[in-house]
């Protein structure tokens, strides 16, 4: 059957590249883009750094546009799915035929009890970065407290130190990012916050936001109150999917919606999934996994378009890579940790820090973090396919 009609839920990264790379495979069909973002299309991960710092305007952000791509631009949310008669729904009550559907309707940050409220801030869209960068030049060199100590928290904690904010960061682990990355490895990685005069607190969860109208306190579980001009909540996010409850569409309990190797979620392939919703088939690994990071989506998106305007569908197997810019520096990670691996810890000469971490499987290299090194990074690349690549790898790095 013919490609006639291309309808793509969602406009950040994964959903417009689906959008233009249509149109750079020569695909003439029609594109309906369908976001409620009136802001939409932009690229998210410069909004906690460059943006909020104030280094770019919001333009930098652009992604492109839906008249670039000859692309139907809806500013609705997506309400309902009929697979059956091959429609998706808006909340405006419009119907848009599609043959061929992709889900790429991304996450909704998690928040705390309380929220909204005036002075607790997420940071997802461009709207909420604009809000903070106006509540961090209104408090000045004030106190700000960041929820959550992942990626976001940390770059938000950053970017806000670099404009002499005082910031303290409250993470419920043991240390920010030791379920990906190890209690060992994530205590490292927290000692960036205390080299740039963050205080991070730790193993301690938020019992509430204090303050009558707008919040001007943080109390902690442990019965301590921290004072805030601001807050931050960073504390992990949810697929957008709640709408395509009903639909017959296979969803996860966290809502990640249940897709096959080659983002298929039904047997005729006629409605994909990819990016931060995607819970995609591994075939080595021989399990379903989301992954919520930039590369992610981009690979995912480029395999759908090809599957879309190709003879064959096309697989996709992402190679795992993080990035997160801090403290004026970069921490990479490439392939996924596993608790099972053995790691190897090489510093190299500072300041600023800078160490790499071997995941050891045996002999191989299963995954590799870097922290400000770049050579480092183009090493541990080198060796990750390698069957000894960790020995390789640790020995390169012990010679940079």
């Amino acid at each position: 059957m013919s490609v006639r009609r291309v309808v793509v839920v969602g406009a950040s990264v994964g959903g417009s590249r689906v959008a233009s790379g249509l149109r750079q495979a020569g695909y003439t069909g029609a594109i309906a883009l369908v976001d409620p973002d009136p802001d939409a299309p932009y690229d998210r991960p410069p909004l906690s750094k460059q943006v909020l710092a104030g280094h770019w305007t919001p333009d930098r952000v652009s992604l492109g546009s839906a008249e670039q791509w000859r692309a139907q631009r809806h500013t609705a949310a997506a309400a309902a799915l009929d697979p059956a008669r091959r429609v998706l729904r808006l909340e405006t009550g419009e119907e848009l035929e599609y043959d061929r559907l992709v889900l790429a309707c991304g996450a909704a940050p998690r928040t705390l009890p309380g929220m909204p409220r005036p002075g607790a801030h997420l940071l997802r869209t461009l709207a909420d970065c604009r809000a903070l960068r106006a509540a961090l030049d209104r408090i000045g060199s004030g106190s700000l407290v960041v929820v959550g100590g992942g990626f976001i928290g940390a770059e938000v904690a950053s970017t806000a130190r670099s404009r002499g904010v005082e910031v303290t960061v409250v993470e419920a682990q043991p240390a920010p990012l030791c379920g990906l990355l190890g209690e060992e490895v994530a205590a490292e990685l927290a000692l960036l916050h205390q080299d740039n005069g963050v205080r991070l607190l730790c193993g301690v969860s938020v019992a509430a936001l204090v303050g009558d109208r707008a919040v001007t306190a943080v109390a902690l579980a442990d019965g301590r109150t921290l004072p805030a001009d601001a807050v931050v909540v960073g504390v992990g996010v949810r697929p957008n999917t709640d709408w395509l409850a009903g639909s017959g569409v296979a969803l996860e309990e966290d809502g990640g919606i249940l897709c096959d190797e080659y983002g298929a979620v039904d047997a005729d392939r006629t409605v994909y999934a990819i990016g931060d919703v995607a819970r995609r088939r591994d075939p080595l690994l021989r399990r379903h996994l989301r992954v919520e990071h930039w590369t992610n989506a981009v690979e995912q998106a480029d395999a759908v378009v090809r599957s879309i305007v190709g003879p064959a569908p096309v697989a996709c197997r992402p190679a795992f890579f993080v990035w997160s810019d801090q403290y004026g520096g970069k921490i990479t990670l490439l392939g996924r940790p596993d608790p099972g691996d053995t790691v190897t810890v090489v510093r190299g000469a500072g300041p600023p820090r800078r160490f790499a971490v071997a995941y050891r499987r045996g002999a191989r290299l299963g995954a590799a973090l870097t922290v400000n090194w770049p050579k480092a990074l183009l090493a541990a690349r080198r060796s990750l396919a390698a069957p000894d690549g960790a020995d390789d790898v640790v020995a390169a790095w012990k010679n940079l």
